[in-house]
């Protein structure tokens, strides 16, 4: 799916113009022939629009009016500007109104096109940028979702709903979906916004400190409690405790969980009194909880308690609308992130991975357009790029470079022609022998531990997890192999 740029100008000339070479550069093209409609079109949550081509001089509302309702509708669609006139007081009057960029008329092709992808790209980057800002003060609110999709729409609908009160919320989804995404939302858009959010991942608690983690303890309440621990409960007082994976949580400690959203009150492990706490609980699962209560798995009374507004979050398969919005904000970041100049990414790509399926879903599409960044050679993202993709999609030629000739040996006519035999290799296979001597133990845990960290891109949580060891141990291992120095204070980022 190809961007969608809204030309507004009252020359019905200049629009078949606009509309006959934006068509051939592949956009999907909305016009309009004056002002207001062209903000009833950017304020509508039915129209989808990426970039406008607005022109400055038009009858009754002209286009410096039209920026300045737009700032004041916190409309963020980045804006281009036409005029007819390019003197330097315009200019610079549009652009302090809110415009990315101008163009004089009659525009050219191909400074028009570079005018959108530059659009396109400052566009994304800045949407990524508030994304983070707004994650981190707990007010990212569904405008920051890719939601162009009918079924993510109705997603969002159903979450504007329960975010005005304060019921329990069980979001239902395929891992990597973005179910925690959701659940921010949903708090950025309630009464509780800018308050805690507290995300705890069920599946990667051990079973003997589940109850430690979720209520607390004092201190010496067990052997290893060498001082007090308030819990996630009481941490996340006043605001948000988001339970990921509730599934996996242990039947003794479902039992707890329920007592303690029952009552609003938590007993910590070892104190003398109940503390109260004033939460709101959002719950995840990639499983059916219902499943799991028919096979004895999960408790039914808890099931009741959690399921009182399920929201169920769409794989990406069945949300291609979304791919392009998501695709060029990752494509932002990223190339932020690593230095690259990228304008953006052809429509021969954006069109292969808005066709692909995409099993792992945005989690799936994130690392994807990581690696196509780290590998871009040129200034936009290419079918080259995503060489495993276009491999398991019909109708795109992956052109493998040939391997170079071999160089020409004489052979004896009476020696038959010796085969050599070169063992492939895997790059991530583990070398266990050095010479003729098996290597060291620690060796070969420190080039896991560093393989794992890489692999998983750092979060301490799903390294500790796979490699099944504690994090506190991970940690020490780190130190002592000279992987990291300093305390431990790195904390997991989320794949969202």
């Amino acid at each position: 799916m190809t961007a969608t740029v809204l030309v507004v100008d009252d020359d019905p000339v200049q629009r078949r113009l606009l509309d006959a070479m934006l068509k051939r550069s592949g956009y999907d093209v909305v016009l309009a022939e004056a002002g207001d409609e062209a903000l009833r079109l950017l304020t509508s949550s039915e129209s989808a629009i990426d970039v406008v081509v607005l022109d400055l001089v038009m009858p009754e509302l002209d286009g410096m009016a039209v920026l300045a309702r737009l700032r004041e509708r916190g409309v963020e669609t980045p804006v281009i500007v036409q005029t007819a006139h390019g003197s330097i007081e315009t200019v610079v009057t549009a652009m302090r109104a809110g415009a990315v960029d101008f163009v004089v008329k009659p525009v050219g092709a191909e400074r028009l096109q570079v005018s959108i992808k530059n659009a396109l790209k400052l566009g994304a980057l800045e949407h990524e940028l508030r994304h983070i800002k707004r994650r981190a003060s707990g007010q990212l609110g569904f405008r920051d979702l890719a939601s162009k999709s009918p079924d993510m729409g109705r997603v969002i609908r159903l979450a504007e709903r329960a975010a005005k009160s304060n019921i329990p919320i069980l979001v239902e989804g395929e891992s990597g979906v973005g179910k925690e995404v959701l659940a921010r939302a949903i708090q950025g858009t309630s009464d509780r916004k800018g308050k805690p959010f507290v995300t705890v991942n069920c599946g990667a608690i051990p079973h003997n400190l589940v109850e430690s983690i979720l209520f607390g303890h004092e201190k010496g309440a067990f052997t290893g409690a060498t001082e007090r621990h308030i819990g996630k409960f009481v941490e996340a007082n006043g605001g948000t405790l988001f339970l990921d994976e509730v599934g996996e949580l242990p039947l003794d400690a479902q039992v707890k969980l329920l007592r303690a959203i029952q009552e609003g009150e938590v007993d910590p492990v070892g104190g003398k009194k109940s503390v109260r706490v004033d939460i709101r609980i959002i719950s995840a699962t990639n499983k059916s909880l219902l499943e799991q209560v028919k096979r004895g798995e999960f408790r039914e009374d808890l099931y009741y308690r959690l399921n009182v507004f399920p929201i169920t979050l769409p794989p990406l398969r069945q949300r291609h609308e979304d791919i392009p919005d998501l695709a060029r904000g990752f494509l932002a970041r990223f190339a932020a992130e690593e230095g690259k100049k990228l304008r953006g990414i052809s429509a021969e790509a954006l069109s292969l991975v808005t066709g692909y399926d995409w099993p792992g879903n945005v989690r799936q599409l994130e690392n994807a357009m990581f690696r196509a960044v780290v590998l871009a050679d040129g200034d936009e993202l290419t079918v080259a790029e995503f060489p495993q993709i276009a491999a398991q999609m019909d109708g795109y030629d992956i052109r493998i470079p040939p391997a170079p000739a071999a160089t020409p040996r004489t052979e004896s006519r009476d020696e038959p022609p010796r085969i050599i035999q070169v063992p492939v290799r895997d790059p991530n296979a583990l070398e266990l022998v050095a010479g003729s001597d098996i290597r060291k133990l620690d060796e070969l845990e420190r080039e896991i531990i560093k393989f794992a960290l890489a692999h998983y891109r750092g979060h301490m949580s799903e390294v500790s997890r796979k490699l099944g060891i504690g994090r506190s141990t991970l940690y020490r291992k780190l130190k002592d192999y000279g992987l990291i120095e300093g305390e431990e204070t790195s904390e997991d980022s989320d794949a969202a």
